[in-house]
């Protein structure tokens, strides 16, 4: 009787060991630190990587990942400054560094940053205008990463980026912009047009201050159009243009005297 005393009290103190054990000992990863407390007293320096020993009862651990948290900021409704109402995508991407302050500063450091987040998104945004808001991504992320790490790094958070996903506008908006565009390229290309007719008068009142001095380039130019049109090989009556300034200029003469005759006649 006795030795099934011994076997079983032999039988119960191995169990007592292992389960000691195992509250004991913990596998810390590579990108995992231990925060312990020890009679409620935070334990100065966190424990790991490897095999960590704890003191069961007295001990109580936290468990800290180290790796980078990507967060998927909520669709937030923003109000820009020109009073355009929009909804932004947003993500964040941070990491504890220090994981004693994680744990003492903040109650829960994950929901902590990600409501932070979506506040500082909705205050930088709101004080943008819409055209700003959509030309200038990069600098409004980067002025939100910023403002996230600075608020963040007491609970030993590091804040390394911010990216803006995506922009929604409404579908008025959409149509209102589509129709500025429109007419901006409509402004563009007549602008274009009106500057190439402009350079075309220069240059043609240009050519007829040369012809005008130098009569034989005008002829000279002429007959290279008669050349251009005779490769054509089609039917047209050419008129020299000296014979026709001659004739034109007889026709005005007899106008002129018989209007003078018909005068003297009353």
């Amino acid at each position: 009787m006795a030795g099934e005393e011994l076997i079983l009290a032999a039988v119960l103190a191995i169990i007592l060991v292992l389960v000691i054990l195992r509250a004991a000992i913990k596998v810390v990863r590579e990108y995992e630190r231990l925060v312990i407390f020890r009679l409620g007293r935070l334990f100065p320096t966190p424990k790991g990587p490897g095999l960590t020993v704890i003191i069961p009862i007295f001990d109580r651990r936290v468990l800290i990942d180290l790796r980078t948290v990507a967060f998927d900021v909520p669709r937030q409704r923003v109000v820009s400054r020109d009073n355009v109402s929009v909804e932004v995508d947003a993500v964040v991407y941070y990491r504890v560094y220090d994981p004693l302050k994680a744990v003492t500063e903040v109650q829960n450091y994950i929901q902590a940053t990600n409501l932070l987040a979506q506040t500082t998104l909705r205050d930088v945004l709101g004080q943008v205008e819409l055209d700003e808001l959509l030309s200038k991504r990069e600098e409004l992320s980067k002025r939100i990463q910023i403002l996230l790490d600075t608020s963040t790094e007491p609970w030993g958070i590091k804040v390394s980026a911010v990216t803006l996903r995506d922009v929604s506008l409404p579908d008025t908006m959409v149509r209102a912009i589509a129709k500025q565009a429109e007419a901006e390229r409509e402004r563009r290309s007549r602008v274009i047009m009106a500057e190439g007719e402009f350079q075309a008068a220069e240059k043609m009142r240009e050519a007829a201050m040369l012809y005008g001095s130098a009569p034989s380039a005008m002829r000279l130019r002429e007959l290279q159009t008669l050349t251009e049109i005779a490769r054509e090989k089609n039917m047209i009556v050419v008129t020299n243009t000296t014979a026709a300034g001659d004739i034109t200029g007889e026709v005005a003469s007899l106008t002129a005297a018989l209007a003078r005759k018909g005068d003297k006649k009353e």
